[in-house]
């Protein structure tokens, strides 16, 4: 199999066609809702998850295949993000819109503010627009000024940034004070500003990350990322996320290297090597992996997005270590995408969630305020940009 030919096939003919047309020409954005049976909501709440993701996706997209139709995509994103998810008044941006673009839930959490400037950021590399590379300027000053403390990143906020409980990005029965969901994504917003800007302030901010995820983060025993912390970083939970942990493994090795020290490079790679052999060893069964692992009992479900940041764990596992076994299961992750978790019916993408027999769950959505061509883009992208291919 080609998996660049097959990629770009499944990019042009399916990815971008279905995102294009949950463009919103009459109030801005994106749809934010479309259930099991293909049936859109135009009234749904828009995330700015999502819209961020979208303003990220058509970026990249634009930069790599050059259609006037993705950048229109793209400074469509960006024009509502900018004009409506954005805060004057107390900076930053909101959880979600309504449909129609006024504030819905005005909750800022450190997550939504880091993807804005992920999205951002690849908006910038294709326009070099001051202004929006002010804007992501201001929301990563936002970030170091009411997001965090001495010990590192917090999470939620209400409108004027003051202190709120963070149901948003905590699951399984806990409330996390900190979360590498939310450090990692921090991360990848810096590292991607990094990249187009060369903003050298961001540097110590990134080593610093760098610090917080190998020192206290990594569970160097059990061979993982914990996922869930009080405020002095203890684990909260016995629970592995095996899509967390391999995303992790390539994209902080990616950030370390924008970075470009090579003590912090060394750093990485010493626990990310550690976390792609674990996830291979103990949790790929040769074409997929499974959710996540809770106190010893596997959920056997497979989630859209943990199977396209395996084939990018594996890719980078293969180029740092050319382990050939990592890429033959970056491969057989592919075919599986490609099997099963693609939704084959007319004005559809990919399927939310499928159980161990690979059928899909019928109460899971194709879009809401966290599915969107994020993951699934990113992994095609890196397919076609991989020299090693």
């Amino acid at each position: 199999m080609d998996l660049k030919k097959e990629a770009m096939n499944h990019l042009k003919n399916v990815v971008i066609p279905f995102w294009e047309a949950l463009k919103d020409d009459e109030y801005g954005g994106f749809y934010g809702y479309m259930d099991y049976d293909l049936k859109l909501d135009k009234k749904a709440e828009k995330g700015c998850i999502l819209n961020s993701r979208e303003l990220w996706f058509f970026s990249q997209a634009y930069r790599i295949l050059g259609d006037k139709e993705l950048r229109e995509c793209a400074d469509h994103a960006y024009l509502f993000l900018k004009n409506n998810f954005y805060d004057r008044e107390h900076g930053g941006v909101v959880w979600s819109l309504t449909y129609d673009g006024k504030y819905a839930d005005t909750t800022k959490h450190t997550y939504c503010q880091a993807f804005a400037i992920y999205g951002l950021a690849a908006y910038y590399e294709i326009t070099k627009d001051p202004e929006v590379l002010k804007l992501a300027l201001d929301l990563y000053h936002t970030i170091e000024d009411k997001c965090r403390d001495e010990g590192g990143y917090l999470e939620a906020f209400n409108i004027d940034f003051s202190p709120v409980s963070n149901e948003k990005l905590s699951e399984n029965g806990v409330e996390a004070t900190r979360t590498m969901n939310t450090l990692l994504h921090v991360y990848e917003g810096y590292a991607e500003l990094l990249r187009v800007s060369g903003s050298e302030e961001i540097k110590k901010n990134i080593r610093e990350i760098i610090d917080i995820f190998t020192e206290k983060m990594f569970n160097p025993e059990r061979h993982r990322l914990e996922v869930f912390f009080d405020h002095d970083y203890n684990s909260l939970i016995d629970l592995i996320s095996y899509g967390h942990d391999i995303e992790s493994a390539w994209l902080l090795e990616w950030g370390a290297e924008v970075l470009g020290d090579k003590d912090y490079i060394e750093k990485t790679r010493k626990m990310t090597s550690v976390l792609t052999k674990n996830i291979y060893d103990t949790a790929f069964d040769g074409h997929s992996l499974p959710q996540e692992c809770e106190r010893g009992v596997v959920n056997t479900d497979r989630v859209w997005w943990v199977q396209a940041e395996a084939v990018n764990g594996f890719l980078n596992g293969y180029e740092k270590e050319n382990n050939e076994e990592y890429l033959k299961a970056a491969g057989a992750e592919f075919n599986y995408i490609m099997a099963y978790m693609i939704d084959s019916r007319k004005g559809s993408e990919w399927f939310w969630l499928l159980d161990k027999d690979n059928k899909p769950y019928e109460t899971k959505p194709i879009v809401e305020p966290w599915k969107c061509p994020y993951h699934n883009g990113r992994m095609l992208f890196r397919i076609l940009e991989d020299k090693n291919l």
